[in-house]
């Protein structure tokens, strides 16, 4: 189970014309944005990655509009590899991470398999990941299945975090999920 004081949010190359031709792009860039923005609600940390942002371009602004301080620039396709990446991993101090963004098949997936290597527990949001075609979309989510990184859903996770209807911040995550 995830709970907010030990979840992190990672969100992956959400950039460019990329973003704008994967599968159900609208769809998913309006998730990770509803995310992201319920994550500062909850006080949950966010790790933001952008593959060679110089060729690729930057995050969408629907969800660059909600992120703090910079995105980490990568060149690796599993942002692990990447060193300041570790570093913000170590730093948010959590255990359990959330995986967002694009390419399902390849940054999405060999990002969590380290990160599950690496024995943290790890989730893929699936309503919140793509890749240009469904099928590699598919592909990457069963394998990272078959490695014990189980799938969930935008609403799923969020209303996990919350718990209950009682917690304080119910009516904020209740706005964005609606």
């Amino acid at each position: 189970m995830f709970t907010v004081e030990e979840a992190c949010l990672i969100v992956i190359d959400v950039q460019g014309k990329l973003a704008n031709i994967v599968n159900e792009s609208e769809t998913i860039i309006s998730n990770i944005a509803k995310l992201v923005q319920s994550m500062k609600v909850l006080n949950v940390p966010v790790i933001w990655m952008e593959q060679n942002p110089s060729r690729l371009g930057g995050t969408k602004s629907e969800i660059a509009q909600y992120m703090t301080g910079k995105p980490i620039e990568k060149m690796d396709f599993n942002g692990c590899l990447n060193d300041d990446v570790q570093a913000a991993i170590k730093e948010s101090g959590r255990t359990k991470f959330l995986i967002t963004g694009i390419e399902t098949h390849i940054c999405i997936y060999q990002t969590a398999r380290a990160l599950k290597s690496q024995g943290y527990e790890v989730e893929v949001v699936v309503d919140a990941v793509s890749s240009r075609t469904k099928e590699n979309k598919e592909i990457g989510i069963t394998k990272m299945q078959s490695l014990g990184i189980l799938p969930t859903s935008t609403e799923m996770i969020l209303y996990e975090l919350l718990q209950t209807g009682e917690h304080e911040k119910f009516k904020e995550i209740l706005k964005l999920v609606k």
